[in-house]
């Protein structure tokens, strides 16, 4: 009888900058799997590449990920059975099977300085050759424990002369495997490189810290970017070497995230360049004090932000789009994630915000106005908060919308649009806009239908249209074009405030 292993999956960031959206796609389909498997995820730190390390970068990932919604089992933060989570804190256990390697012949010492590196790469390319490889072919050649005496590795080892240590890679064999998205991969060791394990200041590449602690974290699925995919026979020849092939985790490479006209993978500098973030929340970097957009500072909603993700690469065989969380973890498989990449719309990524925004409770968005409105320096009663809250969640992408599509509920214009003005202001206005302020005074009962009957009753009676007294009247009340229905808008200010604008608007506006 088989015995079904527990999932286990994880999402491994290296803390050598933000977190890009393509960073976060993965986390969450790690995540999406693994609860639906009723599974474990990992957050696990891969920090051995101690020369591009950033400060502040792995407090960064954790906050990032924690704003998604995106929570782990077990972690840097959390701990677990497997602790350490952070690799340079499991510099020790590496060395026991880098040496493990060593001994098996299975990789060697490499002495070779960088200069000598460089001054056979320029020879390479001086005599057509092409790309150096360090392979079967040229580590013969090299400076390395295969090509010298053992004596000659010996001394070198004994008088501490820098080296790292390099898998070696067998000749001419078909290395296969069956990826969860892209099916049959097939690799002839050829194309492959005696790549580095062990650098010189004592810590693992990625290539074999990741392999030993997928293993000793008892991984059973490894979902990774697509370009890990040219790695992914490295890393099984790494678990045949190690004796670990019938615990091999299976492999999923995701596709890439492509720039808005599909040509390339989406960077950094395109969202610079187009206006929109590529980064989940801001950044500021340590050195150059730069700060680059986040999509929660841009008023996203975590859950708009997550659905729209998930629907970059994966598609769940419906019509639907919107999700939460729930639903994506019961809808999401692998079998369905595409083999290509997604182009990225940052109008899509709007839309979806949208969605969520207006559907939100009003409690919800009570709460974001606010603190909006306490930010500018305005307190104001709850109650006239949710009368406005229904009148403006259908004009709102982002958060910060709440207060550009309301700030007229709560304060007088303090400037009036001069192009709207010189649009709609006639000669006649001022006097037809007084003569509807007497009879607004009159009203006993001033509410939205009260006021609607009112006005009808006016501009039939001056034998005007409806819009030579409403656009005046929204100019004089609001500052400009904006803003709802005027008779939603003025029940909100209720009579005395809409009076008081109007009087005040038509000084300014005639003086």
């Amino acid at each position: 009888m088989t015995t079904v292993k527990p999932v286990r999956v994880r999402f491994a960031p290296s803390p050598t900058g933000p977190l890009h959206l393509g960073g976060v796609r993965t986390a969450l389909y790690n995540y999406l799997f693994a609860r639906q498997q009723r599974g474990v995820c990992i957050l696990r730190i891969e920090d051995t590449d101690q020369q591009r390390f950033v400060e502040g970068a792995e407090q960064y990932i954790i906050e990032s990920l924690h704003w998604c919604g995106i929570e782990f089992d077990e972690g840097v933060q959390s701990g677990g059975p497997y602790a350490p989570y952070r690799q340079s804190e499991r510099s020790e256990i590496y060395r026991e099977y880098i040496q493990i390697l060593i001994t098996s012949g299975h990789a060697y010492y490499a002495f070779d300085t960088p200069a000598e590196l460089e001054q056979v790469r320029n020879e390479f390319q001086k005599v057509g050759s092409g790309l150096f490889q360090y392979n079967y072919s040229s580590r013969n050649r090299m400076k390395n424990s295969l090509s010298l005496p053992s004596k000659e590795v010996k001394e070198l080892l004994e008088n501490k002369v820098p080296y790292v240590i390099r898998i070696r890679i067998p000749e001419n064999e078909e290395i296969s495997f069956h990826d969860l998205i892209r099916g049959e991969v097939k690799v002839n060791t050829e194309n492959l490189d005696d790549k580095v394990l062990f650098k010189s200041d004592g810590l693992p590449t990625y290539h074999l810290a990741n392999v030993v602690d997928d293993y000793l974290m008892k991984i059973t699925h490894v979902i990774r970017g697509e370009e890990w995919l040219p790695s992914a026979p490295l890393h099984l020849l790494l678990y045949r070497f190690l004796g670990w092939e019938l615990s091999m985790p299976q492999f999923a490479h995701l596709p890439l995230i492509l720039k808005p006209d599909g040509n390339g993978k989406l960077s950094k500098r395109d969202g610079d360049r187009l206006g929109f973030p590529v980064f989940p929340i801001a950044w500021e970097d340590p050195v150059s004090r730069d700060v680059f957009r986040g999509y929660r500072e841009e008023g996203y909603l975590p859950e708009a932000f997550i659905n729209m993700l998930a629907l970059l690469g994966w598609n769940p065989g419906t019509e639907q789009e919107l999700f939460s969380m729930d639903e994506l973890i019961s809808a999401f498989s692998i079998e369905r994630i595409g083999k290509h990449g997604s182009k990225f719309d940052p109008e899509k990524a709007r839309w979806f915000n949208h969605q969520y925004l207006s559907h939100k409770p009003d409690k919800e968005l009570l709460d974001y106005l606010l603190i909006q409105l306490n930010h500018n320096g305005i307190n104001a009663k709850e109650e006239k908060v949710l009368q406005v809250i229904p009148l403006i969640r259908e004009r709102i992408n982002f958060i910060s919308d709440l207060w550009q599509q309301s700030w007229f509920f709560f304060q007088p214009p303090k400037t009036y649009d001069d192009q709207v003005r010189k649009k709609i202001w006639q000669s006649s206005t001022k006097e037809l806009v007084s003569d509807f302020i007497q009879e607004v005074v009159r009203m006993d009962d001033f509410n939205k239908e009260a006021l609607h009957d009112l006005i009808v009753e006016f501009t039939n009676l001056k034998q005007v249209k409806m819009g030579q007294l409403m656009n005046p009247l929204r100019l004089l009340v609001v500052g400009s074009n904006q803003g709802p229905g005027m008779m939603d808008l003025a029940a909100v200010l209720g009579k005395e405030e809409f009076l008081s604008r109007i009087h005040s608007g038509l000084e300014k506006i005639n003086s």
